[in-house]
């Protein structure tokens, strides 16, 4: 994919230099963009069939005919296997590794890229306008280049480069987000902008009309790119295995980062549960380039090299091992795809029999000499090994010959069974099978673990029934969380003409503008200013002739004859103010208002598939209306809620198949219940 500036032929207030990069071109027909496009048109049919279940289910709540349920479950029966067939090809895209695989990666197991969530694309026009109008009292026309800016790095955003660049953009749109949420959102008032994002697993939608969903899935997006650029690497070379390390313990640690902060997103793929498993695989990852960067020059054929090798090994598979072993806990297991679990098996299998292998090839390969370090190799094995079979000490087995060859037959034979026990499990994904770089490794360490064996056989190996002890994990280079630095990056506010954020926010009301003249009396203004910016009248005279044209005390000044006083000092301010002659000078203040409109209903929510506090909206939300402005939700009942007699009890379900046979429904699906539109204010407006 190929970066470009963004094709703007108006001039950007902050400059040309602090401008922003455009994303990749969407049209672009590379393997990764034509597999984001594969994934959002999946997810368009996913929310058509979960729309037609939903009605189809309240209608069979609603309906007393024998012959309508039977047309209805015949319906659901079809839907739900269309939603399974769907998912399934979800899970494929999910497994599409190669795509993200470095061009020349010839010699090295594939590694895991999370795909990046899709969004809707979103209007803030109208609704910004007109919150800047009635808000701010200013013309919201004249902010049509920030909001156009601002729309531009959202929808670049939806088709990032994989490079540092991509990660910038994100790192951009997630600094503006705060600043956004401070200008327009209100807690009193709902701005009409829904924020739609889809599971990256599930394909489930998530509406919000808070910014939270958006921060949280920026974050998922950054980490999700950061994997893909380590995927990408190039892990022939020291540099490339050094970029792919950090870039997945940046993933971690972006996660992680959204783990703490975001605690009750009602995506799945963002709950605390599933992000828990992806920062231990993005570890996982970053612990086996580090394993690759230490074998790429090569393993020197010596006792304590080998033996050193046996336990970095033996730290990856344990690293995977627990990878697994939380893919596998309910309710985890039902949405990561197989193809992700049965890697992760076989990487634990493929690095614990390269483990037995090395510390076989150090105790076959390296008799104990005169001049050999005896105590020094003695507590190198001790350390090795967490146990040992009965009556055998590390002194023994170094010392004694067939012990020693002993101990190193029964590591060889434990290596070929985790080699095949990896064959074993590469065959039962056809996803892997897809993936011949894996096979050929995986047949090749068989291959070398098996001649190791043929060269030390003998007689006595049929009646040898030793078995090898585990070996203990550890490791010189830990892979560690990284925050990058990204996420906190500084940004320009689009809409800095509003005034500074901290006295012109959404959650300050003003009174409208009003002109004061000021004509001073022996020079006198008849009130003093205080303040930072914008500055505050105190100390008012309430006779001099300002006071009697309208100002108040604590009023703010935000114009001096023509020029704009928001971002201006009281030295500043009172340098316009010096020299006013005997017509006096017009100055534009504002009022706080002390008393807040009252809260509307609270944001409507709406997630598939879990128990919050979610709203049917978005189930019934049409893509090609764009007045925001006129949309409320209408009394009138819809097709979702056709036919219920008892609006009070009405529950609209909304959930993804899954192999659970305990439900009372005929096609045996539980569902989640969402409350009903009448738990909120009647009069609510969205």
């Amino acid at each position: 994919m190929t970066d470009t500036l963004l094709p703007n032929d108006r001039k950007s207030s902050r400059g040309d230099s602090n401008y922003f990069k455009k994303g990749c071109n969407p049209f672009a027909q590379t393997g990764r963009s034509k597999l984001q496009n594969q994934r959002a048109s999946l997810n368009q049919q996913i929310i058509k069939e979960m729309r037609m279940r939903a009605g189809a289910e309240n209608l069979l709540k609603a309906t007393s005919n024998n012959k309508v349920k039977e047309m209805v479950l015949l319906e659901l029966s079809y839907v739900n296997a269309n939603l399974q067939l769907l998912m399934g090809q979800l899970e494929g895209l999910n497994s599409s590794v190669e795509v993200y695989q470095n061009s020349q990666e010839t010699a090295n197991i594939p590694l895991i890229a999370l795909g990046l969530k899709e969004t809707k694309e979103i209007n803030f026009s109208t609704p910004f306008k007109d919150f800047i109008l009635e808000h701010y009292s200013e013309d919201g026309n004249s902010f049509e280049d920030e909001i156009a800016d601002l729309m531009d790095l959202r929808q670049a955003c939806r088709t990032p480069s994989r490079s540092e660049a991509g990660v910038e953009m994100f790192a951009k749109y997630y600094g503006h987000l705060p600043l956004i949420e401070t200008r327009f959102f209100s807690p009193n008032r709902q701005t009409g902008i829904f924020f739609t994002w889809y599971d990256s697993f599930t394909g489930v939608p998530v509406c919000q009309q808070n910014l939270s969903l958006e921060k949280a899935s920026i974050l998922f997006n950054m980490a999700a790119l950061y994997s893909q650029i380590g995927t990408r690497c190039d892990r022939q070379t020291t540099a490339g295995l050094e970029e792919a390390i950090s870039s997945f313990q940046k993933a971690a640690g972006v996660l992680n980062h959204l783990k703490e902060t975001f605690t009750h997103t009602p995506s799945y793929d963002m709950s605390p549960a599933m992000l828990s498993m992806l920062i231990r695989m993005m570890l996982a990852q970053a612990q086996e380039c580090l394993f690759e960067k230490i074998v790429l020059p090569g393993i020197a054929n010596q006792f304590y090299s080998l033996m050193k090798m046996a336990q970095e090994a033996a730290k990856v598979s344990e690293n995977y091992d627990q990878v697994h072993q939380s893919m596998i806990q309910t309710p985890i297991k039902d949405n990561v795809p197989f193809f992700w679990s049965t890697m992760s098996q076989v990487k634990t299998n493929h690095y614990r029999s390269l483990a037995h292998y090395f510390v076989a090839s150090a105790l076959l390969d390296h008799q104990l000499g005169p001049n050999d370090d005896e105590d020094k190799q003695e507590k190198t094995l001790s350390q090795v090994y967490d146990r040992l079979p009965e009556g055998r000490s590390p002194l023994d087995i170094l010392k004694k010959k067939e012990e020693r060859e002993r101990i190193g037959k029964a590591h060889i034979r434990r290596a070929i069974l985790g080699h095949e026990e990896a064959l074993r499990i590469y065959g039962l994904c056809h996803h892997l099978n897809k993936l011949d770089i894996l096979e050929e490794i995986l047949k090749a360490s068989h291959q070398r673990s098996l001649k190791k064996q043929s060269e030390h056989e003998n007689e006595e190996q049929f009646a040898d029934f030793t078995e090898a002890p585990d070996i203990i994990s550890k490791t010189e280079h830990k892979a560690e969380m990284e925050v990058p630095a990204t996420t906190k990056v500084k940004v320009t506010d689009f809409f800095q003409r509003l005034g500074p954020p901290s006295v012109f926010s959404a959650k300050q009301w003003w009174t409208p503008p009003r002109t004061i003249r000021l004509c001073p009396a022996d020079r006198d203004l008849g009130f003093t200013l205080k303040g930072e910016s914008p500055v505050q009248v105190v100390s008012l005279d309430p006779l001099c002739s300002a006071a009697a044209d309208g100002l108040k005390e604590g009023d703010y000044i935000v114009a001096v004859g023509e020029t704009d006083c928001k971002w201006l000092g009281v030295s500043d301010v009172m340098r316009l103010l010096k020299d006013i002659d005997g017509e006096g000078i017009d100055i534009q203040v504002v009022s706080v208002m002390e008393s807040n409109p009252p809260m509307p209903t609270k944001s409507a929510t709406f997630c598939g598939n879990l128990p919050k506090t979610y709203s049917m909206i978005c189930l019934a939300y049409n893509d090609d209306d764009k007045n925001h402005k006129s949309r409320k939700v209408s009394k009138k009942s819809s097709f979702l809620s056709w036919g219920l007699k008892n609006k009070l009890k009405s529950a609209s379900t909304l959930s993804l198949p899954t192999a659970d046979h305990s439900g009372s429904q005929p096609w045996n699906k539980p569902c989640p219940t969402f409350p009903s539109s009448s738990s909120y204010n009647n009069n609510s407006v969205l």
